[in-house]
Formats: C-alpha cells, structure tokens, sequence
C-alpha cells in the first residue's frame, strides 16, 4: 500500500487551507496508517534483575511503601521513554515490599498480575481474600477489586507487575480509588477461591459477571508439577518447548480478559525454531539460564532477568540449563478482535 504522493504547490496550498478547518488528507498518511507488517517504536531489551533489587534496596531507603503507595520501578522500553510502557500495549515494574510494611488498599480499572520472584511470606489481599506470596506464583488482580500487599516475614519480597495501562489508557476509561483503611477487611479464609474453583470443580449455582479467573492465586508448585508431569511424554514443540497458558476455569478462556500469561519449559540444551508473533511479549526466566535470540540481538539470562521481544520479531530460545520461563502478552485482545498472527518457523 505504500506510494509516494508529489508534492505541488496548489497541493500544499489545499493541505493548508483544509487545516484550519481540522482536516488533513489521507493519501499523505495512508502508508504509515496502514503498513504491511507491525511496526512500532517497541525494542528488545533486557534488563538484569540483580541491578533492578540494588536499585529497589536503594529505593527502600529513600520512601515507604506507604507514601509511595506502590515502592515500584518501571520497566521502560527504550524505544517508548516517558510513556511508562514495556510494549506498546503493557505495562511492567518491579515492586518491593519490606518487612513490616504494608502498600495501602486501592481499586481501579486496569487489571494486574503480580509474578513473585524472590522472597517469601508476604501477602497480597485480593476482594476480601489473603494469599501468601512464594517465588513463581502467579497472582490476579481482576479490575476495580481492592488489593494491598503486606509483608510480615523478615525479608524484602520482590515481584514483577504487569498491567494493562496503555490499553485503559488508549480507551479512556480509567478510574480508582483509595480506601480509608491501609489494609482491606478479611472477609475469606486463606484458600477459599482455590478450594471453590481451582480442583476441577466448581459451586454448583456459580453466576460470575467478570471475566476474570475466580482462582486469583497459581501457586508455583502445582505450575512446576504439571510441567514435569508433561515432561515424561517428551512432546517437545519446535517454537516452545513445553507451553502452557494459564486458564480460567468458569470459562476455558484466559485467566485474565486482557492479558495472557503463559509458562514453559525448555530442557537442558533444546534451542528453539524461530518463531514470531503480533504479541509483543515479556518474559521472566523462574529457572535456569540460556540464551535469547530476537531479530539479530542476542541476550544471554538467568533466574529473574525480563526481557522483552516486540511484536513480529523473530525470536528463538537456547537453554543452557532445563529452564522454565513464565511470559504476558496481549494474545487474548488480538484474538478477539481476529488480529493475532503468528508464523512458525518461516521468520
């Protein structure tokens, strides 16, 4: 679709007329309107977790959870500075939680997903119900519920955020709200969301509007197992080692309507086929270490780093270790709207 309009003056002089009147003409802006693959400023990049928790130890000293609200540093793409995105359509940061604080209860429309990766014993309360915090859980915040995060072990606890900002953003339809309280009142016990929807069963007269998993807490442990039960089959993918995606269990759908989060393991020394897709995704290494190629960048992780890979970049895997990689995207968005593409192989 791409063509080039001359440029004449009685043409210049038309575009200047039309734009006092706020109309420009399309035929000028067709091409990077509409462009033959995904193009965006969006950049690989990774960033080193063990530099992120000195910065995090630093911050600690300089403002409370509680003043800050949320004591979390941003992960900007570097090709999207100052608009507080990790791609065009997510957000992501890393936030800390001392021992003994607590970040004060709020609401709002954009939905989150906490992925805990160090420490152990806080908590985050989501609508009434705690849930204890390990490394590698996977943990929902559906959108407008309260949520606060306490930490009473005798550690610093550390998890990555990812929220769908730029997409409430882009639509217009943000709102939140604080509660007058620091932390929410407990009205569940410890568990109750996973005992009622989290066994493969489900309260017999269920009637949910959110979209939403009802199941706001995947513990590591029951992931990782599931991972190495699968492992026995051998059924390696070329793209994906072994790939699942967290699921809601009311619908079959994604856990989260905006977001999907997947996890995956790669045995020692399997390297992927290139693969890419519309997906801009994140990615944080739970284990192992190896080594990521997207387009003609190479970066090399461990345990905790996250690196992004833009949409239709190719992008393939080599684990130097078995390793275990837990990602985010915005799949479920561009399936619904019948925009998700992908090409296995043929990058």
């Amino acid at each position: 679709m791409e063509h080039a309009v001359r440029q004449m003056p009685e043409r210049q002089a038309f575009y200047e007329k039309i734009d006092g009147e706020n109309l420009s003409a399309l035929w000028n802006v067709l091409g990077a309107l509409i462009t033959p693959e995904p193009k965006s400023a969006c950049q690989p990049f990774l960033w080193r977790f063990d530099a992120i928790r000195q910065h995090m130890t630093e911050a600690g000293k300089l403002i409370t959870a509680k003043e800050a609200e949320r004591r979390v540093l941003i992960l900007e793409n570097p090709g999207l500075r100052g608009q507080s995105k990790v791609t065009t359509s997510l957000y992501a940061g890393i936030q800390a939680v001392l021992p003994g604080e607590v970040a004060p209860a709020h609401r709002h429309t954009q939905s989150a997903l906490r992925f805990v990766l160090e420490g152990k014993g806080a908590h985050t309360a989501v609508d009434g119900e705690r849930t204890m915090m390990s490394p590698g859980d996977f943990v929902i915040t559906p959108a407008m519920t309260w949520h606060d995060h306490g930490n009473t072990s005798s550690e610093p606890m550390f998890w990555l955020d990812g929220l769908d900002i730029p997409v409430v953003q882009f639509l217009d339809a943000s709102f939140a709200e604080g509660l007058d309280d620091e932390e929410q009142p407990i009205t569940r016990p410890v568990g109750d969301s996973y005992a009622r929807y989290g066994q493969n069963l489900l309260p017999v007269d269920i009637k949910r509007k959110s979209k939403t998993s009802p199941v706001f807490s995947y513990p590591y442990e029951h992931t990782r197992a599931a991972l190495e039960q699968m492992k026995k089959s051998e059924a390696w993918d070329a793209c994906h080692g072994l790939k699942l995606r967290y699921t809601n269990p009311v619908s079959g759908d994604y856990a989260m309507p905006t977001m999907g989060t997947f996890i995956q393991l790669l045995p020692k020394g399997f390297s992927t086929s290139r693969y890419r897709s519309t997906d801009a995704t994140v990615y944080v290494p739970m284990e192992g270490k190896g080594r990521t190629r997207i387009g003609d960048k190479i970066f090399d992780w461990g345990p905790r780093d996250i690196f992004v890979v833009p949409s239709w970049h190719p992008v393939s895997h080599e684990a130097e270790d078995e390793s275990v990689l837990f990602s985010f995207s915005d799949r479920p968005i561009q399936e619904k709207l019948d925009l998700f593409r992908e090409d296995r192989g043929n990058a």
